[in-house]
């Protein structure tokens, strides 16, 4: 069997193995440890990435390939010119993720929140390029990923708490019927959720604003991507998606405040009261109020209308989204919590041993 290259891809807001904060605290695992380092340790090819904090799924592929490809960043002429920004970025040439990168090799892509949409963008790339990328520019000034023809090189594709779907938490700040500031909470929540809100604010930079990461994650807008990513055959596909609230004895659910971090309480508890209808039609109802804090629990399972089946560790199939059972945990959980820390090496320990085992 070819050799296995994990690769760890953050979310919004996060850091990796290029960002100096990294060294301070690991994005995976968080104070518990480096969660990354332990598998190598173990003897994994495991390397955690470092794709721009608020950009695009559309930018954060490019730039995750060029990470592991190690070559220069090309966002591709098309996308740079219909977005307003610089067709290139980071060369990694000097400093690739995976050192040794070829056709031997096969990726394990796992990818926590965003940086679900992130990967299952970067696979879709991989596989079949882009075509209005091919349009717009020559083979000779082209980048390898618009090609395609790369499918063979992945492996399997794992999304930890993934806005799969698009979050409750960006559509209902937009909508004009809901009142986000009737939860009635202690001001300690109010006051962090203040804070979360003030450093995980978009800085935007000229571009178009459909170039970054809070218009994926609109419902609507994640519907649009979704479209133009395809369920490849031959990948291993898993989801985890996670729940921290609690169903009251009136139906309604609540966030678990023995569960859920402190800073995300506040846009836990409007989550699990907002309903409406997207633009494109997408009713959002009782079932969209399980959430771990920032995601919906429904979203985070499988893209809407992708073949999918509930997790059988005897039996995970190819081509099909293998669904785990949802987990009592916040979204900040997988990456070793905030102001309540958790320690999610045996997850992870349990995940590896399940891929390393796929045959």
């Amino acid at each position: 069997m070819p050799r296995l290259t994990y690769v760890f891809c953050h979310g919004l807001n996060g850091w990796g193995r290029y960002d100096k904060e990294y060294e301070k605290k690991p994005y995976w695992g968080g104070a518990s440890g480096d969660v990354v380092a332990m598998f190598r340790d173990q003897g994994f090819d495991a390397h955690a990435a470092s794709v721009s904090p608020q950009g695009s799924a559309w930018d954060r592929a490019c730039e995750l390939y060029a990470q592991i490809a190690g070559t220069r960043t090309d966002y591709g002429k098309a996308h740079s010119e219909a977005y307003r920004h610089d067709r290139y970025g980071r060369d990694f040439s000097d400093d690739p993720l995976v050192p040794a990168w070829t056709d031997e090799t096969r990726l394990v892509l796992i990818g926590h929140s965003f940086g679900g949409a992130t990967i299952r963008l970067l696979g879709e790339l991989l596989a079949n390029g882009s075509e209005d990328e091919r349009a717009a520019t020559p083979e000779s000034e082209r980048s390898a990923l618009f090609d395609g023809g790369m499918a063979d090189r992945i492996f399997a594709i794992v999304t930890l708490a993934a806005p799969t779907n698009g979050t409750t938490a960006y559509d209902m700040t937009l909508d004009p019927n809901f009142d986000t500031g009737q939860v009635r909470l202690p001001l300690r929540y109010r006051l962090l959720d203040r804070l979360l809100k003030s450093r995980t604010k978009i800085k935007t930079d000229g571009r178009d604003r459909r170039d970054w990461a809070n218009w994926d994650m609109q419902l609507d807008n994640a519907q649009d991507l979704n479209e133009r990513i395809h369920t490849l055959p031959h990948v291993y596909y898993l989801s985890v998606a996670a729940d921290a609230t609690s169903l009251q004895d009136d139906g309604t659910r609540r966030p678990d405040l023995s569960l859920v971090d402190p800073l995300f309480a506040k846009t836990s508890t409007n989550m699990a009261r907002y309903s409406g209808t997207t633009r494109r039609g997408c009713v959002v109802d009782d079932e969209w109020h399980a959430n771990d804090g920032l995601v919906n629990t429904i979203s985070a399972r499988a893209p809407f209308g992708a073949p999918q089946k509930p997790l059988d560790r005897a039996n995970i199939e190819r081509g099909i989204w293998n669904v785990a059972p949802d987990l009592h945990v916040d979204h900040g959980y997988f990456q070793g919590g905030f102001i309540v820390r958790h320690n999610p090496s045996m997850f992870y320990q349990d995940l590896m041993n399940l891929i390393s085992g796929l045959g």
